[in-house]
């Protein structure tokens, strides 16, 4: 088992550094761009399923029986802070809409946590991708000048085969990134339109108790 684990190692590491050092910066993009897209899809959990309404008259139901905040994900709790800040206001006769826009920001600006770092990451990685290949294909052409790939029993093919695979590694990090990113960034602004709901619905039952 650990030689397995050294031998993977290794070859790791001889792979990286024949693809020279854009190979390491690739690399760091990739570990970035994971985590971001980790982050996001685990803070994206809906929680509870149904739509709006129905979540504000569930918690409105457990809040009249001293239930606790549940953590059952980020529109269940959402929900529940926003009712707390509707009972706030009408505690203290304030604007409702004020202070439930207020309770629910905190969750607006934390759904895009990690989105400018992933779409970052989709547009240098290609970037990334294709300076190596310049650069491979520099060295490439001045060893075809000097003759020591062919002292080296190198053909040119293999020479520029290898300069162009740090493109097709970048178009790999940057390609699942996109669609991972877009369906999360989707997710988001369904959470933005989810949260001007609640927003609406509250304030409106206000409205109409009054």
């Amino acid at each position: 088992m650990i030689e397995t684990l050294a031998h993977q190692y290794d070859f790791f590491i001889t792979f990286m550094i024949d693809g020279g050092s854009v190979m390491w910066v690739l690399f760091g993009l990739n570990l970035l761009l994971w985590y971001g897209l980790g982050y996001r899809y685990i803070l994206l959990t809906r929680g509870t399923r149904g739509n709006v309404r129905h979540l504000i008259e569930k918690h409105e139901l457990a809040m009249s029986n001293n239930e606790v905040k549940p953590h059952l994900g980020m529109m269940d709790s959402a929900v529940y802070d926003a009712l707390l800040a509707y009972k706030e206001a009408r505690k203290y006769t304030l604007s409702p809409r004020d202070l439930i826009d207020d309770a629910l920001l905190n969750y607006s600006i934390e759904i895009k946590q990690y989105s400018v770092l992933v779409r970052t990451v989709v547009i240098l990685a290609p970037l990334v991708g294709l300076l190596g290949t310049v650069d491979g294909m520099i060295e490439t052409f001045d060893a075809l000048t000097s003759g020591s790939m062919f002292a080296q029993g190198q053909s040119i093919s293999s020479g520029i085969s290898k300069a162009l695979f740090t493109t097709e590694l970048g178009l790999m990090v940057a390609v699942p990134g996109l669609i991972v990113g877009r369906t999360l960034d989707r997710k988001q602004n369904r959470f933005d339109m989810d949260f001007e709901q609640i927003t609406d619905i509250i304030c409106t039952k206000e409205h109409h108790a009054q």
